[in-house]
This record gives C-alpha cells, sequence and structure tokens, in this order.
C-alpha cells in the first residue's frame, strides 16, 4: 500500500511537471478570472477579467472604471503608468513570468460605454 501510494505521488508529480509556462500561464489566468472576477478594487476600478495571450506571452489584465472616473477617465496618464509598473516590480507572485520576460497589459473600458478603451498600457522586461 506504501509503495502505491509512492508511485501515486511519483506519477502526479511528473504530470505537474509536464505542463509549460504558457499552458501554465493561460490555466491561471482562467482560475483566477473565473474565481475572482468581477472583483471592486476601488471605489470606481472593477477588475473584469485576466487573460493570457500565448502568441505574444502577455498576461493581460482588463478593469472598468465607475462613476467619477468613468467620467474623467484616466486624468494623469504617465502617473498611472508609473504606478502600474511599480506595483508590477513589487508583485513577487509574477517573479516566474518577469523571469521569462512575458509582457504585462492593463486595459480599462469605461462602464457607462463598454467598447470605449478610456485607457490602455504595457510592460515589457525592458520597463520591469
Amino acid at each position: 500500500m506504501k509503495k502505491l501510494f509512492v508511485l501515486a505521488v511519483m506519477a502526479l508529480t511528473l504530470a505537474a511537471c509536464q505542463e509549460s509556462l504558457e499552458e501554465r500561464a493561460a490555466r491561471e489566468a482562467q482560475m483566477y478570472t473565473k474565481k475572482n472576477c468581477p472583483a471592486k478594487i476601488s471605489e470606481t476600478v472593477i477588475m473584469d477579467s485576466m487573460t493570457f495571450e500565448a502568441q505574444t506571452h502577455t498576461i493581460h489584465y482588463y478593469y472598468t472604471l465607475t462613476g467619477a472616473a468613468d467620467s474623467l477617465g484616466i486624468t494623469n496618464k504617465d502617473e498611472a503608468r508609473t504606478n502600474l509598473l511599480a506595483a508590477l516590480k513589487n508583485t513577487t507572485a509574477l517573479s516566474v513570468y518577469k523571469k521569462e520576460k512575458y509582457r504585462f497589459a492593463y486595459t480599462y473600458h469605461s462602464e457607462k460605454s463598454p467598447e470605449t478603451v478610456l485607457y490602455e498600457t504595457a510592460f515589457t522586461s525592458d520597463d520591469y
């Protein structure tokens, strides 16, 4: 019985090692979105989803701006980019993706007009 348990654990370990980083990123993005979204980040920001774009190795975050932020949009785009980059640099959970030089993109849509992109930016390994 003990041998069977050890063999089962070894088989699961080997199976887990077969997943590529791209597959992991896609799975984690899908699971995060399913489990946590939509998520209210602040009074005026809702996280809608997180996706992985395999062709460009981009982890993409989608948000909706509501209330006053929806009316005003992102008034200081340089400050927004600086704040997003600082958050990205300080997020240790993304270190495996940063090590492999993945891109990170952020898109903010209007709540009143969902097809309207109020702000969009992306970061490459040169940025972080």
